[in-house]
């Protein structure tokens, strides 16, 4: 089945140019179905790249999901039009009274802050704390998977001494897992993160269990079984090109900021660099959202009440 989002919103055209399967509203109402409820927290700047990445790997379920874009309310964007926001966004508060099937929280330009420091932290703890009784399952992802790993069991952050950047080699250590169900024993996936979590921190907390490790970047995913929640710290669903994009940014801004790791054909930045791990995301997802649809309940009203 399609994903179903706003016909108006940009990520539409582009999704359809990559032969992503998108339904409109007026056909998704003709369908005799629930479709599955997954809400989308963007804290990023350019919100409009990250609705393209993640719609792109929810829409290639074949269950008809409805992707709901929500933001915090205790901060403005600098970076997306506020136009495109109120035309596509909820605010959390205007969201907080209902129940979804799925919920992805995504990272943010704060990982140098202390929680505590973040102007919006006292939104996100209660938005983590909503994820808890009105979600089925969340998906953290680097920041926002720092940030509820740290909310939840007080697993600290550590700043690394310069960027860890680059494509990095990451094995499997669950393969029974339902979450990586198809991995391969090694796979790459991108990592662009000033902070890390440890496992050494990580295996104090009862009921934590890592399924994706690398041996140079450390922990990348970890699976909370009780609250079907999983924190991603790193980013199998950037595009091609962002880790190019941010290393070009940064180049051009003056910022100190070596090469991306094993991403650029032969170290040279002329050269396109090639997708290693677009396979694996949309297996990630997939079986993310594959799980959501074995195990939620018809009944949305009923999510977090048993």
């Amino acid at each position: 089945m399609p994903i179903k989002i706003p016909d108006t919103l940009p990520a539409f055209e582009a999704l359809v140019s990559e032969g992503v399967r998108v339904m409109t509203e007026t056909v998704a109402v003709r369908q005799d179905i629930r479709p599955l409820q997954i809400g989308l927290l963007n804290l990023m700047p350019n919100k409009i790249k990250t609705e393209v990445q993640m719609a792109r790997l929810v829409g290639a379920s074949p269950l008809q999901v409805e992707l709901s874009l929500v933001r915090v309310g205790g901060h403005k964007a600098k970076n997306t039009s506020e136009e495109h926001l109120l035309s596509f966004y909820n605010t959390w508060e205007e969201v907080k009274h209902r129940k979804f099937d799925g919920f992805i929280i995504t990272g943010a330009p704060v990982e140098l802050l202390a929680f505590e420091e973040v102007t919006y932290w006292d939104e996100m703890q209660q938005i983590f704390d909503w994820t808890a009784t009105n979600v089925h399952s969340t998906l953290n992802v680097c920041w926002g998977a720092m940030a509820a790993i740290y909310h939840f069991h007080k697993v600290p952050k550590h700043e690394l001494k310069e960027k860890a950047f680059g494509v990095y080699r990451h094995r499997n250590l669950c393969p029974s897992s339902i979450y990586l169900n198809g991995f391969s024993d090694d796979f790459q996936v991108p990592v662009s993160r000033w902070t890390e979590v440890r496992r050494a921190d990580i295996e104090k907390v009862p009921g934590l269990e890592i399924l994706m490790e690398s041996d140079e970047m450390g922990v990348c995913l970890v699976h909370e079984k009780k609250c079907n929640r999983l924190y991603m710290f790193n980013h199998v669903e950037y595009d091609s090109t962002s880790l190019a994009d941010e290393y070009f940014r940064d180049v051009n801004a003056g910022v100190p900021i070596k090469m991306p790791h094993n991403y650029f054909p032969h170290n040279d930045v002329a050269l396109t660099p090639q997708n290693r791990w677009r396979s694996h995301a949309h297996l990630f997802f997939g079986n993310w959202i594959n799980e959501i649809y074995q195990t939620t309940h018809y009944d949305l009203d009923k999510i977090g009440t048993v």
